[in-house]
């Protein structure tokens, strides 16, 4: 916390990036998403199937949602595309 001139506290936000469990900025949201469908997947199963049946779905698609995002997350907060190989541009310069 730093102090201004007049004495009043300033705060400047968050030093770190924000982080949960590993899970980055943008990807807390769709994290939050995953289980939450889970959550349903896990009601919808258990009505139709079972109880039994409904747990194991539920873990299913709580492990590929998170599996998901830890993948994507290696890439980057900021999904870049990157190509690979030489780029001849004829008509940058004209003569």
């Amino acid at each position: 916390m730093a102090v201004n001139p007049d004495g009043y506290p300033v705060f400047k936000g968050l030093q770190k990036p924000l982080e949960f469990m590993g899970i980055r900025g943008r990807f807390l949201t769709l994290a939050a998403a995953a289980i939450g469908v889970s959550f349903i997947g896990f009601i919808v199963c258990s009505i139709v199937l079972g109880k039994l049946a409904g747990f194991i779905a539920m873990l299913v698609m709580a492990v590929a949602g998170l599996l998901t995002i830890y993948i994507k997350q290696k890439g980057g907060l900021h999904n870049k595309k990157r190509h690979r190989g030489i780029f001849i541009y004829k008509t940058l310069f004209k003569q």
